[in-house]
Formats: structure tokens, C-alpha cells, sequence
């Protein structure tokens, strides 16, 4: 318990700046090669498609975990408070509040890396089909 307690924020705190690092890099990746795209070197849509959507499930899937990355610190930061709270017999209401409201951070920064990354996605995702749709306008024309 003892670990948790010195290093339980330390972890998630590590993991959802990964997650946060993950999402820029990606996301920056993503827009530089679709400025750099020539959408007339593909003939075949799935072929088009597959290098369009690259790095988007590991955006989304950062987006949607996100929070429950938040959610499991909280929950271990609410079982430390609760266990510590029966080792030293001390029901003081204060305690007990700054306990759970400490514990409440790490949702808090879940959620604080899942909404951008959700917004990024989609906004990628908007730009994709996008350009599908200029590559079929240029493929129809043909």
C-alpha cells in the first residue's frame, strides 16, 4: 500500500502525459503528410484509404481509454484514502474530503486528455473524407 501511495500519481500522471505525447505526435504526423499527399498516385480507394487513416486508431483509442486510465487513479487514490482512514482510526471529515478530492485529479486529467484527443480525431477523420472526396472527384473526371 505503501507504494501506491508514494507512487500511484507518479503513474498516472506518467501514462496520460504518454497518452497526451501520443496524440500530438500522431496528430502532427497525420497533418503533415496529408499536406504533403498527391492524391493522384493512388488508382485504388482502399489503397488511398489505408494510408489516410494510418495512426487514427491509436488517436481514438487514446481518446476513449483516456478516462479510464483517470478513473482507475481515482479509484486507487479513494481505496488508499479509505485504508488509511481504518489503519489510524481517525474519522476526522476533513481527512476523509481532501482524500477523495485528491483522488479526483487523476480523473480529472483523464478526461483533460481524452477530450482534445477525441477532438483531434475527428477533426483528422473530417479531413479524410475530404480528401476521398477530392480523389474520387479526380478519378470521375477520368
Amino acid at each position: 500500500m505503501e507504494f501506491l501511495k508514494t507512487y500511484l500519481d507518479l503513474m498516472v500522471f506518467g501514462i496520460l502525459g504518454g497518452m497526451s505525447f501520443f496524440t500530438v505526435w500522431f496528430a502532427i504526423e497525420r497533418v503533415h503528410y496529408y499536406r504533403r499527399l498527391r492524391l493522384a498516385e493512388y488508382q485504388h480507394a482502399e489503397e488511398l484509404n489505408v494510408v489516410l487513416t494510418n495512426n487514427l486508431t491509436i488517436i481514438s483509442s487514446i481518446g476513449a481509454n483516456a478516462p479510464y486510465v483517470g478513473l482507475l487513479g481515482t479509484v486507487l487514490g479513494i481505496l488508499i484514502t479509505f485504508y488509511d482512514l481504518g489503519q489510524g482510526g481517525n474519522i476526522d471529515p476533513a481527512t476523509i474530503m481532501l482524500g477523495l478530492a485528491l483522488a479526483l485529479k487523476a480523473t480529472a486529467a483523464g478526461l483533460l486528455v481524452a477530450i482534445p484527443a477525441i477532438l483531434v480525431y475527428n477533426g483528422l477523420l473530417r479531413k479524410v473524407d475530404v480528401l476521398k472526396a477530392q480523389w474520387n472527384k479526380l478519378n470521375a473526371s477520368d
